[in-house]
């Protein structure tokens, strides 16, 4: 016997991520510290090494050793192993994984039109939603602050994403689930749609 899907409506959507800013509110996603560790981070780094090519190691470590923001790229588990220890909201989504500002860019569609996305899809599981924002979100800062970016400047740039990720949601929130499905961003255009409206 097939499972019923739910589809709920605009509304319940709002009043479902009201209950859960009700639960955990904005200021608590900051909370953390480093008693929450459970592993160092080089430490999973190299347990996670265990698993990998034995020769391309040393490569990836040296591109990692290369900026801050090289590492913060090649560093998704120990972030992941941070953002375990929070609470979270509960609202649970497929995720990137590894949602840093290097996964996103411009990509060609099968028919040559030039659109914004997300990139880079191997460390895709189901998880709190606010975990790839909280990677977006401090990838942008580290990146920043590697450009030698002023802090209001590093702090523009982080809120911006930031906010443009949250008007993304709110224009996905009032689509139907076929129409979020086939949405894209025209690099060109700079609005979300369906396929073929841009």
């Amino acid at each position: 016997m097939s499972k019923l899907v739910s589809h709920p409506t605009v509304e319940e959507r709002v009043a479902k991520g009201k209950t859960a800013r009700a639960a955990l509110p904005r200021a608590r996603h900051g909370e953390w510290t480093p008693s929450q560790w459970i592993l160092q981070p080089l430490e999973l780094l190299a347990e996670q090494a265990r698993t990998r090519v034995p020769e391309l190691v040393p490569i990836r470590y040296g591109r990692m050793a290369a900026s801050p923001f090289a590492y913060y790229r090649g560093a998704a588990l120990p972030m992941a192993a941070d953002l375990a220890t929070m609470a979270h909201s509960g609202l649970t989504v497929q995720l990137c994984g590894d949602a840093h500002l290097s996964n996103f860019g411009g990509f060609a569609s099968p028919e040559r039109e030039m659109l914004f996305d997300v990139n880079d899809f191997d460390e895709t599981l189901p998880g709190p939603f606010e975990w790839d924002l909280k990677r977006l979100a401090a990838s942008l800062e580290v990146a920043a602050r590697s450009r030698d970016f002023d802090s209001a400047t590093a702090r523009a740039i982080v809120t911006g994403g930031v906010q443009s990720y949250r008007d993304g949601i709110r224009n996905f929130a009032t689509m139907p689930n076929l129409q979020v499905w086939y949405a894209r961003l025209d690099a060109v255009a700079r609005k979300y749609g369906p396929a073929g409206t841009s």
